[in-house]
């Protein structure tokens, strides 16, 4: 019998297949399916800074506006204390999920500054959240912002939510520090429950037609999963957080090298866009065929057996694998001029 069982911010889960932030927990069906078809845990779409920061003072304004004119019109919407914002929709949308699955459920917070935002995870872990999930999208345009501030702004923001809260905190993070394993370890320190690596930051295209910056949200593709594997499998057994890999996690493949460097669960988003939520099913399928024919009976048995600490040649997480690729590179260059 395969155990693809695995613990993740101190939740015990069926498998390491969760689903990240995404569209597809914008509703409580979209949950359902998606704990029917596999996810032993779902990270609900992120609720972002700006809209906990703005959305009261714009909601009262366009609810107000103009009706010092009309008398009649101050009851025809709802007063601002009886309208559903996005914070408090964000509530009762964890409240429904959590009623409805009995997967975990992950609350998400995006956001890159002190402020509201973090005293607002109070609120998420009395909805009934399990854990949240700090999506850190910080990116420093200031000249005159050290590599010291930004690191110092990750680390405040994670001590101010779990001042707040009682239930484990992971740290969504981007790859782009001076010295990545510092600053994992430092939010080891400061007490991150787990490190989801990694982000991607936006990057928008040019109309050339209207001259305008457009946004342009591309789908992770399998490629993009060299960074986390390189990543976790370097920072396995040298934190105490867990490790969660996200993007490029498309196949059981993916999922099986995640593990074997040191993933705790795996986090899909775009292939079950692309494919379809059953995508899960597929890759749980595959999953369990793979480790009956390579005879592991467990997820534990297989996480971390190809780490940096525990792999035959170290120096493949690190430079000297790199002069290797780049030689056989110019291997592959003078061949084809033959």
């Amino acid at each position: 019998m395969i155990d693809l069982s695995t613990s993740y911010l101190g939740l015990k889960l069926s498998s390491p297949l969760v689903v990240s932030a995404s569209p597809l927990s914008r509703d409580v069906d979209g949950i359902c399916r998606l704990e029917e078809a596999g996810a032993s845990a779902v990270v609900l779409y992120s609720l972002f800074e700006e809209q906990l920061r703005q959305e009261e003072v714009d909601l009262e304004y366009h609810l107000s506006v103009g009706t010092e004119s009309f008398a009649e019109s101050l009851t025809y919407f709802p007063q601002p204390s009886e309208f559903q914002t996005g914070p408090e929709g964000y509530l009762n949308h964890i409240r429904k999920a959590k009623s409805s699955v009995s997967i975990p459920i992950v609350a998400s917070v995006n956001g890159s500054t002190m402020g509201g935002w973090t005293k607002f995870a109070a609120e998420i872990e009395r909805a009934g959240a399990d854990a949240i999930e700090c999506n850190i999208y910080y990116i420093p345009t200031d000249p005159s912002v050290s590599a010291e501030e930004v690191e110092k702004t990750y680390l405040d923001i994670l001590q101010a939510v779990k001042s707040a809260v009682t239930i484990p905190v992971a740290v969504k993070l981007s790859p782009f520090f001076s010295n990545m394993a510092n600053m994992a370890h430092r939010l080891d320190a400061a007490g991150a429950r787990a490190l989801v690596l990694f982000n991607r930051f936006y990057q928008p295209d040019i109309d050339l037609e209207e001259l305008e910056i457009r946004p342009n949200v591309l789908l992770s593709g399998p490629q993009a999963l060299r960074l986390p594997l390189t990543w976790i499998g370097i920072l396995y057994g040298r934190v105490k957080a867990d490790l969660a890999a996200t993007s490029g996690v498309h196949g059981a493949e993916d999922v099986i090298k995640l593990l074997m460097v040191g993933a705790s669960v795996t986090m899909l988003c775009s292939s079950l866009l692309r494919h379809g939520v059953n995508h899960l099913r597929h890759v749980e399928r595959e999953l369990r065929t793979w480790m009956e024919e390579h005879e592991y009976e467990s997820v534990a048995q297989m996480r971390g057996s190809m780490s940096q600490i525990k792999c035959p040649d170290p120096a493949a997480f690190e430079r000297a694998q790199y002069m290797r690729a780049v030689k056989g590179m110019q291997h592959i260059h003078m061949a084809g001029w033959r």
